[in-house]
């Protein structure tokens, strides 16, 4: 079942999505060659928990850290440690907050100082991708035509779509119905309605789609080692469109 949420419940939500998209603001000024994923995960937390929220993925289902923090050809889920960013490196974030029992969710991919040519157009893609899927949410969209929107950006720029890992809704718990593929058929799937809340989020890869997750039992990476990007907003549909989330009012 899609839970469509009420006001007083979306101004929760407002509210810790203004809390996610402030500690990215706060990544992007602290990541630099150097700083290791551990001390990124660090600031992270500690903002979070001065803002009266509580991170969503510490404890999530074992996850032992703050954020997800995935470097070059990880995907999704890495574990924030001592491994230092390097120049020309890419690092993806996934950072959530629960504020007032409900939580924000979003995903970002940063170049470490200067990267290469096909990074920079990977990680340009990829935002691509996102707003190509969001500029179509509005009251009796079919969901899948979000998920075509994000698959064409993608494909006709000659990278890969992950098919293993998708968006979902998200409120009261992280993960909601329903889940939202990166590919598929437009005008197939449930109609959106005002109130549902979607996190919408592109995988993407340089070479195949495929992925494998390590020993850990977490990081999955691209299963021939070219790098990928991963780009997430939260969104909520309203009566006449779109609201992102987990944007502040400065951003453009």
């Amino acid at each position: 079942m899609i839970i469509c949420k009420s006001e007083s419940e979306l101004q929760l939500m407002r509210e810790a999505g203004r809390i996610v998209a402030k500690t990215h603001q706060l990544m992007v000024q602290a990541i630099e060659p150097g700083i290791t994923t551990g001390e990124l995960d660090a600031i992270a937390e500690k903002y979070i928990r001065s803002q009266g929220a509580i991170p969503s993925f510490k404890g999530y289902n074992g996850f032992p850290s703050s954020v997800c923090a995935s470097v070059n050809d990880e995907l999704v889920h890495g574990f924030p440690g001592s491994r230092k960013l390097n120049e020309g490196d890419i690092i993806s974030l996934d950072i959530g907050a629960q504020y007032g029992g409900y939580h924000g969710d979003s995903a970002w991919t940063y170049p470490v100082g200067a990267v290469s040519e096909e990074v920079k157009r990977l990680l340009t893609v990829g935002e691509q991708s996102l707003y190509a899927g969001i500029s179509l949410v509005k009251p009796d969209v079919r969901l899948y035509t979000i998920s075509h929107a994000i698959q064409e950006v993608i494909e006709a720029a000659g990278f890969s779509v992950v098919r293993e890992y998708v968006g979902h809704g998200v409120g009261a718990d992280l993960h909601e119905e329903p889940q939202i593929p990166n590919y598929g058929v437009k005008d197939r799937g449930p109609r959106l309605k005002p109130g549902m809340v979607l996190a919408i989020e592109p995988m993407v890869n340089i070479g195949e789609r495929y992925v494998r997750t390590l020993e850990d039992n977490w990081t999955v990476v691209t299963r021939d080692g070219t790098w990928c990007a991963h780009f997430e907003h939260t969104v909520a549909v309203t009566e006449d469109g779109f609201e992102i989330l987990t944007k502040l009012p400065s951003q453009s």
